[in-house]
């Protein structure tokens, strides 16, 4: 649909359930039927300029055990906001580092074992400390997926491409055809065995760059308990977007 197709998107409130569930309605010209979608923004409900709202809000009460099971679901990947404070734990490759502040006049962070200790000024807000915080994980992450890449890639007799970071929220890597992979730095957030399935995900990109049965082969044949760990990745992803 093209943006000016746009008629109106306003917010409603309907009753499901037995609880009151808010959604955005957005109407266009020319849609048919009605669509529903549920994500981090919650329910949307997509229908046409003149479908009359009472029909609207019927056909959704038909899908009343989906949109409840969804609106569930994302609730449960909803992680509270960090608190950057000392003490508190950071995902790290499936475990978790600790993180220490000290007051230091030259802003410094830098892995000791277990603990990830951060140097900043006594004055430093919370915002200076998370980035501080960023900034070691973008510097642990590019050798740390750099060197999966190439394991990964001289195991499938594949040429190593050049690997470069992402900030994407929505998506932990990407593969283009002038053979560049781009992995989220967050990705350093989980267990291992989930980094080296999205390795290898890219990876098969290099020979198919589509998700048809022969690239899907090529993910098993690189990493053949793929399926489990996506289910993993899946159930489990919103834990590394915490920060």
């Amino acid at each position: 649909m093209r943006a000016r197709d746009l008629v109106s998107r306003d917010l409603h409130r309907l009753e499901l359930g037995g609880r009151a569930v808010d959604y955005v309605l957005v109407r266009r010209r020319g849609r048919r039927g009605v669509g529903l979608k549920v994500d981090e923004n919650g329910l949307t409900v997509s229908a046409s300029s003149t479908l009359p709202l009472v029909r609207i809000e019927t056909l959704v009460r038909e899908s009343e055990r989906w949109v409840l099971r969804k609106v569930e679901e994302w609730r449960a990947r909803q992680v509270p906001a960090v608190r950057w404070h000392d003490g508190v734990a950071l995902p790290f490759l499936g475990d978790a580092l600790v993180l220490r502040l000290h007051a230091a006049s030259r802003p410094a962070a830098e892995r000791q074992g277990g603990e990830l200790l951060v140097k900043a000024p006594p004055e430093a807000g919370e915002s200076a400390i998370r980035s501080m915080v960023v900034g070691w994980y973008k510097r642990a992450a590019l050798p740390l997926l750099s060197e999966r890449v190439a394991s990964f890639a001289e195991r499938a007799a594949i040429a190593p491409p050049r690997v470069f970071l992402s900030s994407a929220m929505a998506r932990w890597g990407s593969c283009n055809s002038q053979r560049e992979v781009r992995l989220a730095w967050r990705l350093v957030k989980a267990p291992p065995p989930l980094v080296d399935y999205v390795v290898c995900h890219e990876l098969a990109h290099l020979r198919h760059m589509n998700h048809s049965r022969a690239f899907w082969a090529e993910v098993e044949r690189q990493c053949p308990d793929y399926r489990a760990l996506r289910r993993q990745l899946f159930a489990t992803d919103h834990l590394y977007r915490s920060f």
